[in-house]
């Protein structure tokens, strides 16, 4: 079965839609949090409610985004290699439960927050806010850990099917694997940069905007749905 043109949109469409959402409650995220300072950031987050309310909706915009990518690049790359593909696609959505659980805590943490700063910031609700911040951020590190192994697998498939240029994929070779150094790192308690994380954002927008206007090599997709077997008429012997 060839893939559809609109399948193809699709699949730049929740790359997009991916790429913009992550970014976007990351940083209405990072404007709210002081670090190492869990009065002033819980402080942020009471006096700023609808702020910490927007990430956490654009969090679960992400999650419903990740969910379509997955299962765009599972359908548009399991005749590369059908095992990859589903291994891929499981890793994505390992790492959309993490993600989305870890929005309980973080809604906690508004709660606490405005309870916090109405009482005077007593010592019990700081300790609890500083669980629940860390509980958050966790799961924000935690999630990258299968997205990172899921990417470059499907980035391999990219690479080698042909569907899209070959240096675009490879690109994806390079920022998927440093984004799960980065979080290993991040894991074992070593301070990262987000400059580690930050070459994802360009490249999954890169990804979007090709598969929308320029879609896949419909050579490369003939190939694979033949099986590389020579489909050009033989001459009849005479």
């Amino acid at each position: 079965m060839n893939i559809t043109r609109n399948t193809v949109r699709l699949l730049g469409a929740a790359f997009l839609l991916q790429a913009i959402a992550s970014a976007g409650w990351t940083v209405l995220q990072l404007q709210l949090i002081v670090p190492e300072d869990i009065t002033a950031s819980m402080t942020n987050i009471a006096n700023n409610p609808l702020q910490m309310r927007a990430s956490i909706v654009l969090t679960m915009i992400t999650v419903m985004a990740i969910v379509m990518l997955g299962s765009l690049l599972f359908v548009t790359l399991r005749k590369v290699n059908g095992p990859i593909a589903l291994v891929a696609l499981g890793l994505y959505l390992i790492e959309v439960a993490v993600l989305a659980v870890s929005r309980i805590p973080a809604y906690a943490l508004l709660r606490v927050s405005q309870e916090s700063v109405a009482t005077g910031h007593p010592a019990y609700l700081q300790t609890l806010g500083n669980l629940l911040y860390e509980s958050a951020d966790f799961g924000d590190w935690f999630h990258m850990l299968p997205f990172a192994v899921g990417a470059t697998l499907f980035y391999y498939l990219f690479f080698k099917s042909g569907y899209i240029p070959r240096p675009l994929a490879f690109v994806g070779l390079i920022v998927a694997p440093l984004a799960l150094i980065g979080t290993l790192l991040g894991l074992l308690g070593f301070d990262v940069p987000i400059a580690v994380l930050i070459p994802n954002l360009p490249f999954e927008l890169s990804m979007g905007l090709w598969l929308l206007i320029k879609g896949i090599n419909e050579a490369a997709q003939a190939d694979r749905a033949y099986g590389g077997l020579d489909m050009t008429p033989k001459e009849q012997p005479i």
